[in-house]
């Protein structure tokens, strides 16, 4: 017999959509993705990007304070190693996404701890392959693979993820460890010019280095760059080395000049990285409409559609703009109470 609802991820878009769903008797089969060191690497582990962060604060219902009395409660006990991690500042992302995985299962949903490799939607039910090899069938589909954030891949950058390396500003920016400090955005696009901006509400000057002499931002953005008398633009300029230590994280950058051969440290309390996102769609080549930056398509206003009836996408697989744990968790909603009345409405 086919699956009601398989969906792909496991991000707040895919834990949502699978609450969802299975609060609604449509017994949802969810591929959370698979443990291997190439997922590690390019960072879609299961639990999605939330899982890669540290504090939350901005997440509705989980305001700053000691929350290892809930964790033990509702929590079943092989996750209770959570507790003895927990901060008692607030819910950090790990804590976050087990607690939605948990709420997902509670209702009933299967979990498959795999990746999807292959699908045909030419047919339906439609056809779904995982790595491991099982074939699945299936009557609606909510892909919610999100999208990984571009880095430099600098071995230094991978050490201090989490201790003053970031990719988003709206998400870290306002913790205590940037405040009044300076701190360095790469990139020189809209949304480079954006998380300088953000940041400079925070910090106390933000270096935005940029490889060229003219920001590729647009016209307006980038004279609101240069107009923030925070904001100090380090022209033909890349990062050769992210500095730092064990104790305080990110202490500076190393800035290598792109005209010269010249290097000059920078000071600063963060990193953040704004030069883009890949959103994980590999697999639907072919088999979705994208857009040119490969990001699925909703082609219908308002709502989660695919190009193909029955598909439905969610979460940063098909949002470049946001791409915040509560707009993701949102559409995850959405996708599946589309789903829920697409399949209503065909009578399956």
């Amino acid at each position: 017999m086919p699956e009601h609802v398989v969906i792909v991820g496991s991000g707040p878009a895919g834990w949502a959509a699978a609450i969802y769903t299975s609060r609604a008797n449509l017994n949802p089969l969810a591929f959370e993705g698979a443990v291997t060191e190439d997922n590690r690497l390019q960072g879609t582990l299961p639990l999605g990007q939330l899982a890669l962060t540290t504090e939350v604060e901005n997440y509705p219902g989980f305001p700053a304070g000691d929350l290892s009395e809930y964790y033990r409660t509702a929590l079943p006990s092989e996750h209770h190693w959570m507790i003895d991690m927990h901060q008692k500042e607030g819910c950090s992302g790990p804590e976050l996404m087990h607690l939605m995985r948990q709420q997902a299962t509670n209702f009933g949903t299967k979990v498959v701890t795999d990746d999807i490799v292959e699908v045909d939607f030419d047919v339906h039910p439609f056809k779904l392959k995982s790595m491991g090899g099982q074939e699945i069938e299936a009557l609606s589909v909510i892909i919610a693979t999100g999208a990984r954030a571009n880095y430099l891949g600098l071995p230094s950058e991978e050490k201090y993820k989490n201790a003053g390396v970031s990719a988003c500003a709206v998400c870290d920016g306002a913790l205590p460890r940037f405040r009044n400090k300076p701190l360095v955005v790469v990139g020189g696009g809209d949304s480079a010019v954006e998380e300088a901006d953000y940041l400079s509400k925070f910090a106390s000057t933000v270096y935005l280095i940029h490889r060229r002499d003219e920001l590729r931002a647009s016209k307006i953005m980038a004279q609101r760059a240069i107009d923030n008398p925070k904001i100090d633009i380090q022209w033909n300029s890349v990062v050769d080395e992210i500095l730092g230590n064990d104790t305080d994280g990110v202490t500076g950058v190393r800035l290598k000049s792109t005209v010269d051969e010249s290097t000059r440290e920078v000071e600063a309390g963060g990193a953040f990285m704004a030069i883009g996102h890949t959103p994980n769609t590999n697999f639907l080549e072919g088999k979705l409409e994208m857009t040119d930056k490969k990001y699925l398509k909703w082609t219908v206003p308002f709502r989660t559609n695919t190009s193909v009836e029955g598909v439905f996408a969610a979460g940063d697989v098909a949002d470049d703009y946001y791409r915040q744990a509560v707009t993701a968790a949102g559409t995850g909603c959405m996708a599946a109470l589309d789903a829920e009345r697409w399949l209503a409405a065909k009578g399956l």
